[in-house]
């Protein structure tokens, strides 16, 4: 089970969440009308390269990647990962359900200011129908991803 290395890592951080079941969907503002949760509080995660390495891009599900502001936000060049770049690194997830923890792939992770705003953050967590849901306080403290001005809403 995909969610398993997340929940196993949450437990031992003594983190409560909620595990949100709903019908397969695919793109993160079908999962946000699946799950019942505004399209601007589910985070979806955006696989980056950054220099060559492999990065998460975490933004609300309404929103898109201002590169450009990544770039700046990363200090390098960012482009949208190619499927083949990431794919090998969540061998047990759904492409496209990977969870905004870089932290459990040895990967940087970056996340929309926006996010923080919300007292809590909803994402897919390796499956495209389970949505975790916890703390945005505990997820920063878990994961300690760099935050910044990249994304904005698309229309």
């Amino acid at each position: 089970m995909p969610i398993q290395k997340l929940k196993t890592f949450l437990d031992a951080s003594n983190v409560k969440y909620t595990v949100i079941q709903h019908s397969r969907a695919c793109t993160a503002q079908e999962i946000a009308e699946q799950a019942h949760i505004p399209g601007k509080e589910l985070a979806k995660t955006v696989m980056v390269m950054i220099a060559g390495e492999a990065a998460m891009a975490v933004i609300p599900a309404s929103h898109l990647v201002d590169f450009d502001c990544l770039s700046d936000v990363a200090g390098a060049p960012v482009d949208l990962a190619d499927e083949g770049d990431f794919v090998e690194l969540f061998p047990n997830c759904d492409v496209g359900a990977m969870p905004p923890f870089g932290n459990l792939y040895d990967m940087a992770v970056y996340v929309s200011e926006s996010l923080a705003e919300d007292e809590t953050i909803a994402f897919s967590a390796g499956l495209h129908s389970e949505v975790l849901r916890l703390h945005y306080a505990d997820f920063e403290r878990l994961v300690n991803p760099i935050r910044g001005r990249f994304s904005y809403r698309f229309p």
